[in-house]
Parts: C-alpha cells; sequence; structure tokens
C-alpha cells in the first residue's frame, strides 16, 4: 500500500501529544504540534513551546535524535487552525473533556483538508460521543488512535473505528501505523477502555483488592506479578507509581462508572490521592527511594496501616525460590498456581479472575481474542496474554472450574473446552501481516534449521536466503557463531543460497563476545588459545565482508562489541529503529580487537574529503573508540557512524529480518565480492598527537593512570603502529596491531579486575 500520509499535526502538547508529535518525526514525518493560547503574557505560542521543550528534555527520550526536532512547527488554535489544510493526518491530545473535544473538532471541519484522517488519542471518551454533529464526510474519516505511554517505546497502538469509519481508512492507518509508525495495531471496539486498558486495569485492580484481603505486601505481590510470570519488572505496584496513582484512581473510576463493573479502589489509594501520594511524579507513592548510612541506594514500601516507608529488604519467598531455575514464564506461572497457602491463593485468585474478564470480554472490547491477547502483551508488556494461558492451563479445565465455583464460562471459553481446540494450536503460526517474518514460525518446520548448535543457527527463511542466528544468553558470541559464519561460506553456495542474514529475534541482538570466557583463559595463562580465538573473530568479521554473496546484518537492542563488528562488516545493515550500538570493550580495560578500530579508522578515512586534514579521521575514530560511545537509537548510531547512509532503518522490530531479506536479494543481483582495503596511516606523528591529549587529561586527573596506557595502546593502533612516515597499510596490518594489544591487555592486573567487576555488577570500574 503506498504511503499516503505525508504531514501531519497534533492537538494538544502536553505529555502524550508531544511524545506522539516526536514520535511521528522519529519517522521522518513533518508534523504540526498546536495548543492553546495562554490566558496571561505576550507570547501566544508558550505553551506549545514549554510542550515541545518538556518532550526534547524527556527521560527516557522521545526523540531518537536531537535533529528531529526540526521536523515539528508550532503554532496556536487561534492563529494556525488554517494550516492544518495541508496535512494528512490530524491527531487530538487534548484534555479529557467531551465538551472541549467536541467544540474542537467543530472547529477542526473548518480548516481540516477534506481526504484528511482525523484521530483522537483520548483513552476514555467513546469515539462515537465525539463526533455529534459533525459532517458524514468528517465522520467518515474519523478514528480512534490510541498511543500509550510512552508512544516512542511501547509497541501498542489501538485504532478504534466508529461505526461511520470507512473501510479504507481503517486499513490505511493500519498499514501506516505498522510499517512507517512501527506499532503493533490492535483493532478495538469504541467502548470504555477500549482493549488493553479495559483488561489490564481490570486485572490490576482486582490483584490490589486481593492483596489486601489475603494480608500480603505490594513488595510480595510485585514479586509475583513481575518478570516471574513473564511480566515486566514494573509487575503491579511500580506499574501503579509509574502511571501515577491519580491517574489510576480516576481510570478505575471511570471505568466502573462507564460499564457498572467492578473497578472498585481499595481506601489506602484513595487516601493516598488525598494526601498527594501519586508515585513517581512525586517521590511518594507505593514506593519511594531512599539512601542509607553510607549512601547506598534502598528502595522502601508503604505500610498501608501506617502510612510511613519500610525497609522490607529483597522478597524472600519458597514459593519463588522452587520456580527460579525453570526456564519458561508459562512453566514458572503453572508451579506458582499450583502452591498452597496464601500465595498460591493470591495466584490463583488473581489469574483466574483476569482469564474470565477477558474470555467474557471477546466480542464486546474487541472481536477476536488475538486482539485482547496482543493488547496485554503489547501494551502491558505481558510475555502471556490471558488466552495463552488458558491454553497453558487447559480451557476444559478452566471451565469446570468456573462452572464449580458458580460463575458463567464465557461462550468462546466454552466452545473451546467442548471442541478440545487450543486457542494456539501447537505448530501452527497464527497469521500475520505481510512483510512480518517471525523466526519461531518458521523453526517449526525442523527441516528449515539446516545447521545447529547450542548458541547459533542457519536457518532457511525462505526465498533463497539464510539466517545466521545467535541464541546463547544475551546472545554473547563465542566459538559457535564464529564457527557458523565460517560454515556459511561452504552452505550458502552449495546449497543454492542467494546470501545470508545475520539477525535473531531474541531480547537483544548482542551483548558482544563472552567476557567470562576471556577473564578464564587469562587467569589460567592460556595466551595462545586467545590470540587464536581473537584471529578467529577477526576472520569471521572479515567472512562477512568478503563472502561470495551478500551479507545483511539485522542488529536490534544491544548490539555491543562484536555484535557491533559483524554489523559493520556486513555488507548492509537493516536495523531496527531502536538501536543501542557501540564499541564499548574500552569500558572493561581492552580495544575492540573483532575488526571494530581498523573498521571505523578505514571508514572515517573513506568520509574525508581528498584535501582534509588525514588526522580528523584518526581523532574521530579515537574519540568514539576511547569514550566507549553508545548510540541511543538506530538514527543516533548513523550519526556516530556504525551506520552507514546507505544502510537502512526498520521502525517495527517484526519486520527488520523480513527487510534484511529483502535486502539481500537486492544485493544479490549481480552481487561482486568488494576487494581488500587499504588505509593511509599517519605514523608517530598520529599517534603524538593522541596520546599527548591523553597525557593533558590524565595530568588534569580526568582520567586513571590505566586510562591513559588504554588510550596511547589505541592511539597506537589507529597511527598504523609506530612508523616514522605516512603511509599506506593493508587493513591486516590493523588486524594483527588490534590482535597484539588485546592479547596484551588481557594479561593486565588491572583490565582483568574491570571485567570482573562489570561480570559481577554490570557496572564499569575506574580503577
Amino acid at each position: 500500500m503506498a504511503q499516503t500520509i505525508r504531514r501531519a499535526a497534533v492537538i494538544g502538547s502536553g505529555t502524550m501529544g508531544a511524545a506522539i508529535a516526536a514520535h511521528l518525526t522519529n519517522a521522518g514525518i513533518p508534523t504540526l504540534l498546536l495548543d492553546i493560547v495562554p490566558k496571561e503574557g505576550t507570547d501566544r505560542n508558550a505553551i506549545v513551546k514549554a510542550g515541545l521543550d518538556r518532550a526534547a528534555k524527556s527521560r527516557p527520550a522521545s526523540f531518537m535524535s536531537k535533529d528531529r526536532q526540526r521536523l515539528i512547527s508550532i503554532g496556536n488554535l487561534e492563529d494556525d487552525l488554517g494550516k492544518l489544510a495541508e496535512v494528512d493526518w490530524i491527531i487530538e491530545a487534548a484534555v479529557e473533556n467531551l465538551d472541549i473535544k467536541r467544540t474542537l473538532w467543530e472547529n477542526v471541519e473548518k480548516h481540516a483538508s477534506p481526504t484528511a484522517i482525523i484521530s483522537s488519542n483520548s483513552s476514555g471518551i467513546p469515539m462515537s460521543l465525539q463526533i455529534e454533529g459533525r459532517s458524514q464526510s468528517f465522520r467518515e474519516r474519523f478514528i480512534g488512535a490510541h498511543f500509550f505511554n510512552p508512544p516512542r517505546y511501547l509497541f501498542l497502538l489501538e485504532l478504534i473505528p466508529t461505526k461511520d469509519t470507512k473501510p479504507e481508512i481503517i486499513e490505511q492507518l493500519r498499514h501506516f501505523g505498522d510499517v512507517v509508525l512501527g506499532k503493533g495495531i490492535v483493532i478495538a471496539n469504541d467502548v470504555p477502555g477500549f482493549v488493553a486498558n479495559r483488561v489490564g486495569v481490570f486485572s490490576l485492580m482486582h490483584a490490589v483488592r486481593v492483596m489486601v484481603e489475603l494480608g500480603l505486601t505490594p513488595d510480595v505481590v510485585d514479586a509475583l506479578t513481575g518478570p516471574i510470570i513473564g511480566r515486566p519488572k514494573s509487575a503491579t505496584f511500580r506499574t501503579a507509581d509509574i502511571t501515577g496513582l491519580d491517574v489510576l484512581n480516576s481510570v478505575a473510576t471511570n471505568l466502573g462508572k462507564a460499564t457498572g463493573e467492578n473497578f472498585a479502589i481499595p481506601p489506602f489509594l484513595g487516601t493516598m490521592v488525598e494526601k498527594g501520594m501519586l508515585g513517581e511524579k512525586t517521590k511518594k507513592g507505593i514506593y519511594q527511594s531512599s539512601k542509607d548510612a553510607s549512601g547506598k541506594r534502598k528502595i522502601l514500601t508503604l505500610n498501608f496501616d501506617t502510612f510511613e516507608y519500610e525497609d522490607k529488604g529483597k522478597v524472600k519467598l519458597p514459593e519463588l525460590d522452587a520456580v527460579k531455575g525453570m526456564d519458561s514464564a508459562a512453566d514458572r506461572l503453572k508451579s506458582l498456581l499450583a502452591a498452597e497457602g496464601t500465595i498460591g491463593d493470591f495466584m490463583r485468585s488473581s489469574t483466574y479472575e483476569m482469564l474470565h474478564y477477558a474470555a467474557s470480554k471477546v466480542g464486546v472490547v474487541a472481536n477476536s481474542y488475538v486482539e485482547i491477547d496482543n493488547g496485554l502483551q503489547w501494551g502491558f508488556g505481558w510475555e502471556l496474554g490471558p488466552f495463552h494461558i488458558i491454553d497453558l492451563l487447559g480451557a476444559k479445565e478452566i471451565a469446570a472450574m468456573f462452572a464449580k465455583q458458580g460463575k458463567d464460562v464465557p461462550a468462546i471459553l466454552k466452545e473451546y473446552a467442548e471442541s478440545g481446540k487450543k486457542f494456539y494450536p501447537d505448530n501452527e503460526a497464527p497469521p500475520r501481516a505481510a512483510g512480518v517474518l517471525i523466526l519461531s514460525d518458521i523453526k517449526g518446520d525442523k527441516k528449515r534449521i539446516i545447521k545447529s548448535t547450542t548458541d547459533a543457527s542457519l536457518v532457511d527463511i525462505g526465498d533463497g536466503v539464510l539466517l545466521l542466528e545467535f541464541h546463547s544468553k544475551m546472545n554473547a558470541l563465542g566459538e559457535d557463531a564464529v564457527r557458523m559464519i565460517q560454515q556459511s561460506h561452504t552452505l550458502v553456495p552449495q546449497l543454492g543460497f542467494a546470501g545470508m542474514v545475520v539477525g535473531n529475534q531474541g531480547e537483544q541482538f548482542s551483548a558482544g563476545a563472552n567476557l567470562a570466557v576471556v577473564l578464564m583463559a587469562a587467569g589460567a595463562g592460556q595466551w595462545e588459545a586467545i590470540n587464536d580465538a581473537i584471529k578467529n573473530f577477526q576472520q569471521a568479521s572479515l567472512g562477512l565482508r568478503y563472502a561470495p554473496f551478500p551479507v545483511v546484518a539485522a542488529p536490534f537492542g544491544l548490539a555491543l562489541g562484536g555484535g557491533c563488528e559483524f554489523s559493520m562488516y556486513s555488507d548492509a545493515i537493516q536495523s531496527h529503529a531502536e538501536l543501542y550500538m557501540g564499541l564499548v570493550e574500552m569500558g572493561v580495560g581492552l580495544i575492540p580487537a573483532g575488526g571494530g578500530t581498523t573498521e571505523m579508522l578505514i571508514r572515517f578515512t573513506d568520509q574525508l574529503h581528498p584535501d582534509a586534514d588525514p588526522f580528523e579521521a584518526v581523532k574521530r575514530a579515537f574519540q568514539l573508540i576511547a569514550m566507549a560511545k553508545t548510540s541511543t537509537s538506530a538514527l543516533e548510531a548513523r550519526e556516530l557512524g556504525f551506520l552507514r547512509s546507505s544502510d537502512d532503518i526498520t521502525m517495527s522490530r517484526e519486520r527488520v529480518i523480513a527487510d534484511a531479506k529483502k535486502r539481500v536479494l537486492e544485493l544479490a543481483d549481480g552481487y561482486v565480492t568488494p576487494t581488500p582495503r587499504m588505509v593511509k596511516v599517519m605514523g608517530e606523528a598520529g599517534y603524538a598527537n593522541l596520546a599527548m591529549a591523553a597525557w593533558s587529561m590524565n595530568e588534569a586527573k580526568q582520567i586513571s593512570d590505566h586510562d591513559l596506557h588504554l588510550a596511547k595502546t589505541l592511539a597506537k593502533i589507529l597511527s598504523g603502529g609506530m612508523q616514522n612516515f605516512a603511509t599506506e597499510v593493508h587493513e591486516n596490518h590493523l588486524l594483527d596491531l588490534e590482535r597484539e594489544a588485546f592479547l596484551s591487555l588481557c594479561g593486565e592486573k588491572k583490565t582483568q579486575e574491570r571485567i570482573m567487576h562489570t561480570l559481577t555488577t554490570g557496572k564499569p570500574l575506574r580503577n
């Protein structure tokens, strides 16, 4: 489908409105941001300026690049409504007041293009009520578009058509939201709470009430309803603090009034709102951050009886200890549901009531159970949607339990219980949108797995393209990954594949080389083994670049160290927009030795104007590597130099592999293997400049003595060694310098201390 939304407008520059505008610009869409004229002062755009400024300073960042803010133009609702005629999509994110929205739409209709899509981001006011009195043409182009906060990071976008919305408008916005904005689209019915909030808030409020009934505490409930069962770390009460207890109370109260269902709020939550204890925004909520006498940060939990904060320490429960060794959230949930005593009672009551409610809402909040599961998974971060859990426990067994308890059995649950069907049959992939490729769907057919080891696989992803997949913990790179790259050189042409994608769909693309293995080998004095491992890693990087077929990397999330190097040595990168890429080895007392140091020098040198000072490229590579800079998005990765201008960015993570496959096929037509590279190095002159800068920082106590040693080591490589003249060298010369430096640093006590500290704490050590 051709993109027909070229420009957009957002009305309302509050937290959501400004963040929605920012995300539109992340996708490259010029956006007009409007708000009301302030009652005081002479600056008629003061309110919208303040909203945009908040978005620019927000943490986590709303903009993927500071430059994207330039795509936003601002105005006010009195002077600039005429500009709406120039946009293709108008999104309202004003206050939740029906009269205000109706007045706004009346004014918008006078100025908007007759073909523009009109949307409301309202989270509670039905769409049909907002457009009473509007023309038929306006009503046909009107649809709810409910983003979740923060819009850049949360995957869910609920589309809420009315009975008048034209099907082509729904499809156009579905396609745009998916492909251009990178969102998971759920089609919701125009009812209070729509899909995710309706079921999610019900589940949260019920869990809170059960906690009170059973005499449990928030820290225990969060331990039971977080990652242990496949939900976010914020679990139940940290989510409430992040959302704001005033917001949660308001949403629950309004849903209760609108639906007549049980969204009752425990008294302590009302008291907290009265006291101004609203969560993170007031620094006091269910939890409060504090520091002990030594300055160490700790989290205190509110006692609902005394309204004082207490240090409860780490939650320790035998029921949790019993499940921590289980690999899957499904197994852990099943075990906790079978637990005896209060913990089991809480898990059963909170889970089964949620399942009953979700099943009863099929046909109410959405027309498909898949939409409900997607809403909870994409909007609330649940690994297991309600109907996945029903499959896990058995529809027949759950239906029987509800009947025994005297509850009605929802129609869809009764249907599946009687038929014996599963909502998600084994080895049957759910329907996917065109252009979405999910590896678990493909790998269900074992014949598609060409070769596999513990940490890496080669998978046939169709259309003549092979995928190199990592699947170790954090996708750390070791011997298996290197060996698979070597074997791909034979298998791709031998089996008739056109090329290869390097990618996966784990939590992270790759956290880099396996540091624990490096530390163990260094501790054992296995220097020859370390040297061989580095050489093999370098040859793997070169193998990706000089393979007789095209290779496209598909990084996302963390792509650090070796993950960054493997990506950069591929013919092209098809990155997800959320990319945290960097050469971070200096943080653990090492230097990038899988080709990263060499690649950055060659890349930056190639970008120089022929008349430019060659030291500019050396300095740029030095600063990037020495400071272990990591991008906060793919756009920033391009600015830093990890991505080239020819590399592409995909907004939807579910589409990255498919887009990378398409890129392989484009490159395969007439593919010519690149030739080995030469690079001009500066020798002692370049080294002296870099070493002097590092020495000055050491003298100023800005870096430690070991940092100075590392900086000099890096400077030597980037200068091409201690030659007394500038000359051209083969890239293999620089790779040899990388390897020698890495091996030498592995033997340094301070480097070993840094590696150990990072492995045990996850934080860098400056020694």
